[in-house]
């Protein structure tokens, strides 16, 4: 899942006038522009397969046994005002069963490149409850920024993978923090430690949770702006993520 990243978020140009989501050549959930060549998708047999990879994240998200205490799940279920949800590109994989238990009072959107690759992506999203936005392949990060910004003005939450897609692993770059800036909306940071689990040996040190194996929940809700009205940094936000996810130890 790469929700707003940092190589699209630092391209925003959120001076430019605005436009609608169809006029941009913007795919989401709800709005589809008519005979966009740019915006590639599934169909046939590929789907058939996303939906059989679907239905077992689905089915193993089910098996985990999320322990959290309720403090920890007010945290997890703030809806008092849409909301950037935030989490680890290495965490995606409970990124089905976060939504589904804790962000089910609104819809959350994810960004998703209008590529071919995005296509599978998009579609996986559709399986498991997360509604892509789509932008134009040649002008992505710009455009499907501005797009996030609306999806959470028409009162929806947006995904956010800060160190998505490709890394470096635990970084926020400055962009990223764009649209919650721009929409003064705060940050539900999601944290998942394992207590089981498997580590590929990506550049994220992607998560895959044994079944039936126990995660502990953590969070926080960061506000759009700190007591003294001054905004939060990337570092701060990245301090804030960290506690909330605890590594397991790495095998030597």
């Amino acid at each position: 899942m790469s929700v707003v990243n940092a190589e699209g978020a630092h391209k925003f140009n959120l001076a430019s006038g605005r436009r609608s989501a169809h006029k941009r050549g913007l795919q989401t959930d709800t709005k589809t522009p008519e005979n966009d060549a740019s915006i590639n998708e599934v169909s046939g047999g590929k789907r058939l397969l996303l939906w059989l990879a679907a239905l077992l994240v689905r089915t193993w998200g089910r098996t985990l046994r999320f322990q959290v205490d309720p403090k920890t799940y007010a945290l997890l279920t703030y809806s008092d005002e849409p909301a950037a949800v935030v989490l680890w590109h290495n965490r995606l994989f409970l990124s089905a069963e976060f939504f589904r238990r804790y962000r089910f009072k609104r819809r959350v959107y994810g960004l998703v490149s209008a590529s071919k690759d995005g296509a599978w992506l998009a579609a996986f999203y559709r399986m498991i409850g997360i509604y892509p936005v789509r932008g134009s392949s040649s002008n992505f990060g710009r455009e499907a920024g501005k797009a996030l910004i609306e999806v959470m003005r028409s009162g929806h939450d947006v995904g956010i993978t800060p160190d998505g897609p490709r890394g470096p692993l635990y970084t926020v770059e400055p962009g990223v923090l764009v649209v919650t800036r721009r929409n003064h909306a705060p940050m539900v940071l999601l944290g998942g430690e394992f207590t089981r689990a498997w580590r590929l040996k990506s550049w994220d040190r992607f998560y895959i949770p044994w079944p039936f194996s126990r995660i502990i929940m953590h969070a926080a809700v960061l506000p759009a702006k700190k007591a003294d009205g001054t905004k939060l940094s990337a570092e701060e936000v990245r301090d804030a993520l960290l506690a909330v996810n605890p590594d397991l130890p790495e095998k030597k």
